[in-house]
C-alpha cells in the first residue's frame, strides 16, 4: 500500500501560491546555465559571505488598488475605464527599519484621451491604455506602477549599497540593485538542473544562469528558512543586472543569499511566508494606508457626474 503525504503549503490561497503548478512548464528564455559552473557540475553553494545585523539595505515595493470601475461617455459609444490608486516606498532595513520615502498616485486608466477627474479624495491623471478590454486597462495600471517604483528606486539609489526590488529588474541598470520574485510560473532551468533547487538548504542559492529576453540579466534560485516540506518551499528567484562581470555578480549572489533569510517572515505573522519579507510587508501597509480609506475614496468618486 503506497503511504500518502501530504505537504502544505504556508501561503494563504487566498493570494494564489508561489508555484502556479505542480510541475513547472520550461520557459523560452534564451538561458546560459554555464556562466558560474559548468551544468554538470551544478550544486546548492553556500555564500562566501557573512551578513551583518547591521548591514543597510533598501526594499523597495508597490501596491495598486482599483478604486472603481466605469464607463465613460464622450463623443461616440461609451468606453470602460478604471479609476486606481497606487503608491511605491522604500524602506531601510538594518539595524533599525525606517521608511525612507513613499510616493501615490491616483489614475484614470482609459483606451482613448480624456480629461482628468476631480474628487473630493484628488485628482485622478488620465493615462492610456492600449486595448479596451479589462487586462489590457489592468495591464496599463500595472506599467505605471511599476514606472512608479522604479522612480522611487532612482530617488533613493545611494541609500545603500543594495538595493532589492520587489519583483523583476525591468531592466533597471543599477549594478547593487537585486530584483526579488517570489512566485514562479515557469522554470527557467533545463530540466537536469531543476533537482539542484530541491536539494538546497536554507540560506544556500544554485549558481548564476544568465537569461536573456527584451533585457539580460543574471539570475539564481535561492530558499529561506522555515519548514521546507516540499522542493519548492520557500524558494524564490533573484536577478541582477548584466553590466557586471560574472566575479562582481557572483559576489553580489553571495551576499543578496546571506542578507535576505534575515527578513523571511513567519507563517504565524505574514500569509505569504517566507517570500513576504517583513520590510517589504511593513512597506506594503505603510503603503495602504497612505492610499485611503477605500469605503471613503469610492464614496467621493461616486459624487462624480
Amino acid at each position: 500500500m503506497t503511504t500518502r503525504r501530504i505537504a502544505i503549503e504556508t501561503w494563504d490561497p487566498d493570494y494564489g501560491a508561489p508555484v502556479a503548478a505542480g510541475v513547472l512548464d520550461p520557459s523560452d528564455v534564451s538561458v546560459d546555465a554555464g556562466v558560474e559552473l559548468d551544468p554538470a557540475a551544478w550544486k546548492p553553494m553556500t555564500p562566501a559571505h557573512d551578513a551583518s545585523p547591521s548591514e543597510d539595505v533598501l526594499f523597495i515595493d508597490g501596491v495598486r488598488r482599483t478604486d472603481a470601475s466605469a464607463w465613460i461617455t464622450e463623443e461616440g459609444p461609451p468606453y470602460r475605464a478604471l479609476l486606481a490608486s497606487i503608491g511605491a516606498g522604500a524602506v531601510l532595513g538594518g539595524s533599525r527599519a525606517r521608511i525612507a520615502g513613499a510616493a501615490v498616485e491616483r489614475l484614470l486608466i482609459a483606451p482613448q484621451p480624456t480629461a482628468n477627474v476631480s474628487t473630493r479624495a484628488g485628482s485622478y491623471t488620465a493615462a492610456l491604455a492600449t486595448g479596451t478590454d479589462t487586462d489590457a486597462l489592468s495591464r496599463a495600471l500595472q506599467q505605471r506602477l511599476a514606472a512608479l517604483e522604479t522612480r522611487v528606486a532612482e530617488q533613493h539609489r545611494d541609500a545603500a549599497e543594495m538595493i532589492f526590488l520587489d519583483g523583476p529588474l525591468r531592466g533597471w541598470p543599477q549594478p547593487h540593485a537585486v530584483g526579488y520574485i517570489k512566485s514562479h510560473h515557469v522554470s527557467y532551468l533545463p530540466e537536469a538542473l531543476q533537482s539542484t533547487v530541491g536539494e538546497l538548504s536554507a540560506g544556500q542559492r544554485t549558481p548564476l544562469f544568465f537569461m536573456a529576453t527584451s533585457w539580460s540579466r543574471y539570475s539564481w534560485y535561492l530558499r529561506l528558512p522555515g519548514p521546507a516540506n516540499h522542493a519548492w518551499w520557500g524558494i524564490v528567484r533573484c536577478e541582477i543586472s548584466e553590466v557586471l562581470t560574472v566575479d562582481d555578480a557572483r559576489r553580489a549572489a553571495d551576499r543578496a543569499t546571506a542578507i535576505l533569510p534575515r527578513f523571511a517572515s513567519s507563517p504565524h505573522k505574514d500569509a505569504r511566508a517566507p517570500q513576504n519579507l517583513y520590510p517589504i510587508a511593513g512597506l506594503e501597509g505603510h503603503l495602504r494606508r497612505l492610499l485611503g480609506d477605500a469605503a471613503f475614496v469610492h464614496r467621493c468618486i461616486r459624487e462624480v457626474r
